[in-house]
């Protein structure tokens, strides 16, 4: 009988400490988000003070691959050398997250949120949408794998939820 006793103490406190660290890696978890949702607005900020072209390329893994209109994917050196072509004389790029998640192993991640184009000789803006997929590496930097955008929403329809 006290096999039986101890046997199941022992398990009650074994699913007791279990549930107790998936909250704590729930919580950790949130936190990776938030940190993710911060390192992309990192990324936006330095494509308004350096140029998108510059900015891309800092933050691009080498494998990294970038999804355009009228393009076939672009992955890697092509990735690149179609960043390194690009002229961002006219015009700035920023973006604002809207939402970030990092899987539990907290190497991967993703955000997505709303991007503003801005000609610098227009007095208007280009909205559109777009995802990132984040991969963190060994030294603990995000390197981007995956850019998509999709262009041309309308930002002050109502009837659209952004969150």
């Amino acid at each position: 009988m006290r096999v039986i006793l101890y046997t199941f103490l022992m398990f009650t406190f074994f699913l007791a400490s279990c549930s107790e660290q998936k909250e704590t890696s729930l919580e950790d978890n949130a936190s990776h988000s938030l940190d993710l949702m911060e390192f992309d607005r990192s990324f936006s900020a330095m494509s308004k003070e350096k140029g998108m072209k510059s900015a891309f390329i800092e933050y691009i893994d080498s494998n990294g691959v970038l999804l355009r209109p009228n393009h076939m994917p672009l992955r890697g050196g092509a990735a690149i050398d179609f960043l390194i072509q690009q002229n961002d004389a006219d015009y700035s790029l920023t973006w604002d997250p809207q939402h970030a998640v990092v899987a539990a192993s907290g190497d991967l991640g993703f955000t997505y949120g709303i991007y503003v184009l801005h000609p610098q000789h227009q007095d208007t803006s280009f909205f559109g949408t777009y995802t990132h997929i984040w991969k963190k590496e060994l030294d603990g930097k995000w390197k981007l794998l995956l850019n998509s955008v999709n262009e041309g929403i309308d930002y002050n329809d109502e009837n659209q939820n952004f969150q």
